[in-house]
Order: structure tokens, then C-alpha cells, then sequence
């Protein structure tokens, strides 16, 4: 009952700061150091990607370079430009792929909820990207984008949060008073993203959205996952000083120690 009435003043002195969208800054370590589930999610969408050895491939969202470094190993012959939106991640990876010289591997750090052409000096073979697209507000603009830099004939494989992402956190946070997930990001059905995937200019499009319930072994790990992934943009609008009792609020009213994850996955090429 003490940690109750504690939690409750403690929630109602948090004083939520306004956010706009911008590129997102990550704890790069902390992020590497986890069991995360995009690793697994990553290793799926890259078996789904054919690829012959020899392509230019836009990895969007790169992160730390996990994903990156197993596909340049599919890519022998290839090349990769790794594209994210932090400076922290970028570092990362590039300390992870110090070895890979500019022949197989370009990083850009980009926004991107800017065009890529802008960005990339030729167009590439395929795009994939891993738990990163719902980051962007606007998708209508985002595949527009994503085809914009696409060869005839390429292909984009791509996997992120859809409609009813981390459920079960988003209603102890609206149990808390705290800002929602889904305020920061743009969880969409599988109807809305072909719908707009073919407006932006793909075709052969393919989209479905998959539960994939997530569950953490100990609860400092679990708190670890919360304060450098799933709460992350909820942290933003959040005090300093503040965010670690946040953390532990929402930790405590997962006794689980599960996040309830809705996974968009999608494959669609450019129109001819």
C-alpha cells in the first residue's frame, strides 16, 4: 500500500514536457547489450530477402549494425548503405563493422522523414528495414521515398509495429497518466499500409500484421528493455530525473514481464 500511495504522488508531480518529431537519439550500449527481439525479427525479414550476392542494398533503420553485418554476409559481391536517423547508433555500428571498407559499406545519417534520393547518390537493388518505420509519422511520404530510390525490378522487405503495438503497455500508461506509445509513432492495420503502399507507387504488395507477445527474463533486464526501447519516446517528454520511477511504475504493473508486440511485415515492389 506505501509503494502504491508513493507511485501515485510520485506520477502526479511528473510535469510532461511537449515533444515535435525529430530524429531520434538511442543508449546505443544499453541497446546492444539486450536479448532484443529485433535480432530475431531481423534474421526474418533477411531470409525472406532473395538476393543473388552482387546488390546494392539500403539498410533503413540500421541501428548498432546487427542487422547490417548478416547482410553483408549475403551480400559477398554487394554493397550496403546503412542509413539511421542517431548519431550513437551510427557509432555503433560503425565500431561493430570497423573492418568493412567503403567498397561494401556506406553509412548515412539522415532523417527520414526526408526523400533518400536526396541522400543517396544511385539508386539501390532492395530496401529492408527492421523495426523502424513506425517511427515515421507520415507513411504516405515515407514510401514514396522508399520507391523513389528503388531500381525497376527491386524489391522492399520491411517489418515494424502495426495496429495494437504493445498493447498492454499502452493501457498501464493510460492507467498512469503517462503519455501513450502511439503518440510518437504510427501504428497502422495491414488494410492502411497496402492501401498506401499502392498509393505511393508499389505494387506486388504483400502485408500482414502478426502477434509476437515478448517476455524478458529478470526484472532488471525488463526494466533495461522498457527504458531503452519500449518507453523510449515516452521518456522524451518525461523529466530527467524522472524517467528511472517511471520506469519501475510501468515495470510494477507488468508482473509478466511481457510487451505485447503486433508485427507489420511487408514485401511490395516499385511499379514499373
Amino acid at each position: 500500500m506505501r509503494n502504491n500511495t508513493h507511485n501515485a504522488r510520485f506520477l502526479a508531480s511528473i510535469h510532461v514536457m511537449a515533444t515535435t518529431h525529430r530524429p531520434r537519439e538511442w543508449d546505443a550500449t544499453t541497446y546492444d547489450s539486450l536479448p532484443l527481439p529485433h535480432q530475431r525479427w531481423g534474421r526474418g525479414v533477411l531470409a525472406s530477402l532473395p538476393l543473388r550476392g552482387d546488390e546494392r542494398v539500403l539498410d533503413v533503420g540500421a541501428g548498432t549494425g546487427r542487422d547490417t553485418a548478416a547482410l553483408l554476409e549475403r551480400l559477398p559481391r554487394g554493397h550496403v548503405v546503412a542509413v539511421d536517423g542517431s548519431t550513437a547508433m551510427l557509432a555503433q555500428l560503425r565500431n561493430r563493422l570497423a573492418g568493412v571498407g567503403p567498397d561494401r559499406l556506406t553509412t548515412l545519417h539522415t532523417d527520414l522523414t526526408a526523400p533518400l534520393a536526396l541522400a543517396l547518390e544511385e539508386p539501390v537493388d532492395a530496401v529492408f528495414s527492421v523495426a523502424t518505420l513506425h517511427w515515421i509519422p507520415d507513411h504516405g511520404s515515407l514510401f514514396r521515398s522508399l520507391a523513389g530510390v528503388l531500381r525497376p525490378g527491386g524489391l522492399l522487405r520491411a517489418e515494424w509495429g502495426g495496429a495494437g503495438n504493445v498493447a498492454n503497455v499502452e493501457a498501464v500508461l493510460v492507467d498512469l497518466g503517462l503519455p501513450r506509445i502511439g503518440e510518437a509513432c504510427n501504428f497502422a492495420t495491414a488494410d492502411q499500409t497496402a492501401e498506401r503502399l499502392a498509393a505511393s507507387g508499389f505494387t506486388d504488395i504483400d502485408v500482414v500484421c502478426v502477434p509476437d507477445p515478448v517476455r524478458m527474463e529478470s526484472g532488471a533486464q525488463f526494466e533495461a528493455f522498457l527504458a531503452s526501447v519500449v518507453l523510449s519516446a515516452v521518456l522524451d517528454s518525461i523529466p530527467v530525473g524522472q524517467r528511472r520511477q517511471a520506469v519501475r511504475a510501468v515495470a510494477a504493473r507488468l508482473p509478466e514481464r511481457q510487451v505485447d508486440y503486433q508485427r507489420l511485415q511487408a514485401s511490395a515492389r516499385p511499379a514499373a
